[in-house]
């Protein structure tokens, strides 16, 4: 029973709530067409702590706070100095449970959710969120999370977005007047599959050089999301390259087989079906397999596509459509630079919180630095600020990390899509990756399961790449609560 509240059962004032809500809803709003970037502020924390007074009436789980933005609060405010204010803290990892995740967007809803819109769409941080929150936070680069105010009582729902990723779950019981710590990874986790939640719909292209799909199941997503194009998973495979088998794994070890990359780049409504394309490195640049589609891949990021870009893959953007071969110092294909140790770009607030977040993660020795197994060498310098790097050397001048929003030829408000380009492998012989099987059907390839410290940066990579899209140089926000 809530405290102070006689006669009301814990949980009866949240109905339209909703634990089991359909899922749906980014962190910013996946249906919009437009929006403003995200505000100007601190990463990290929340803004759920909500002023009291009002002269409305409390609607479902606002009765349940303990500072109320209307006048029937049916729970007595944390009126003792001597006790804290009424707080739900713990850590948002990645599916599988291991990874903290950075900038991760946590809310107590305070109605039904929306659904979801399915492929590409207009994704800005425009600081809304689905479902009302009345308490909102977003995570630091520990992970962590602190929602003030909570509604207090027993089943209270917790929505964890990033993205078009999200899950809600019910937390057992918040108590008033105290800081209630979550502790169960399971509670806290992005969904393994899409029984437990909403992944973005995924479209991978398998590399002889690289294996993008060996991180995404070490990151967490379960091997029935792995299918071809036909099936029901949510990453959907295909071969890169020529085609060949040579270019990568070509079939699932259950035996399905992975329809050509060209059927993907060379079909505009197939492409707008996904929201995230991730393109494994083939070996070779394979301009005549490429040069037909240019002009399509830059129309799907345009739209709102989330591209990644995994090494010699840097021709769609070097030989792309105008203006993307101006985005950055490209110079193709350069010299390796084989085994370095690179710095991370703390200028601006998400290079700040990478190079915390690798440190954190123990991917970093020392802190703003990480070791880079067969660091590869495709372009020399960001060129601001039309693009950012993240991760770099200066000797040579190489960005072993880049990122664009598009169209690029729009101003900042009008952007939806993004650009990952990274000359990092997910793979390599002596980084504990997976390059010695990348023929093999998946997932029989997939030969580690832990990360390795380029992995892990990685792993941010992909996920930052997943989030809605604002200017680097804005730190994020959390949704906003309005009474």
């Amino acid at each position: 029973m809530l405290a102070g509240c006689a006669g009301v059962k814990p949980g009866a004032l949240a109905s339209g709530a909703g634990g089991s809500a359909a899922p749906a809803g980014v962190g910013g709003s996946p249906s919009a067409t437009g929006g403003s970037s995200a505000p100007q502020g601190g990463a990290g924390g929340g803004n759920g702590g909500n002023p009291g007074g009002g002269s409305h009436d409390c609607v479902n789980l606002a009765c349940q706070q303990t500072k109320c933005m209307a006048t029937k609060c049916m729970v007595p405010a944390c009126a003792d100095p001597q006790k804290p204010e009424t707080t739900l803290s713990g850590t948002v990892t990645d599916p599988a449970g291991r990874e903290p995740l950075y900038n991760a967007v946590v809310y107590v809803p305070n109605a039904a959710l929306d659904p979801i819109s399915e492929g590409v769409s207009c994704m800005q941080c425009d600081g809304t969120a689905s479902g009302k929150p009345i308490a909102s936070a977003i995570t630091d680069a520990a992970g962590k999370f602190v929602l003030q105010n909570p509604p207090v009582g027993d089943n209270i729902p917790l929505v964890i977005q990033m993205g078009k990723w999200r899950r809600e779950v019910t937390i057992p019981a918040i108590s008033p007047c105290q800081d209630n710590v979550l502790t169960d990874v399971n509670l806290t986790r992005l969904p393994r599959n899409k029984a437990e939640g909403h992944i973005p719909q995924i479209a991978l292209t398998t590399g002889h050089a690289d294996a993008l799909e060996c991180l995404l199941r070490k990151i967490g997503i379960a091997d029935e999301e792995f299918t071809n194009d036909t099936g029901a998973g949510r990453v959907h495979l295909f071969v890169g390259g020529s085609g060949t088998s040579g270019q990568g794994a070509t079939q699932l070890t259950s035996g399905a087989a992975f329809a050509n990359a060209s059927t993907l780049w060379g079909d505009m409504s197939k492409l707008l079906k996904y929201d995230i394309m991730l393109l494994s490195c083939e070996g070779s640049q394979y301009a005549s397999a490429k040069t037909p589609y240019l002009q399509n891949v830059k129309a799907y990021a345009d739209r709102g596509g989330r591209i990644f870009d995994d090494h010699l893959h840097f021709y769609w953007i070097y030989k792309g459509p105008a203006p993307w071969p101006t985005t950055a110092g490209w110079i193709g294909v350069g010299t390796d630079l084989g085994n370095v140790t690179a710095k991370i770009d703390t200028t601006f607030p998400k290079g700040l919180a990478l190079g915390d977040w690798l440190s954190n993660v123990g991917a970093s020795p020392i802190k703003g630095q990480v070791d880079i197994v067969m660091a590869q060498h495709s372009v020399n310098a960001d060129i601001k600020p039309i693009s950012q790097r993240w991760i770099y050397t200066d000797t040579p001048s190489s960005v072993q990390y880049l990122t664009f929003n598009t169209p690029v030829e729009a101003t900042p408000d009008k952007q939806c899509g993004r650009v990952v380009f990274t000359d990092i492998h997910v793979s390599s012989t002596t980084s504990g990756g997976d390059i010695s099987h990348p023929e093999t059907p998946f997932p029989g390839g997939c030969t580690t399961t832990t990360l390795s410290p380029q992995e892990k940066a990685l792993e941010f990579m992909f996920f930052d790449l997943s989030s809605c899209v604002q200017l680097d140089t804005a730190p994020p926000q959390p949704p906003i609560i309005i009474p």
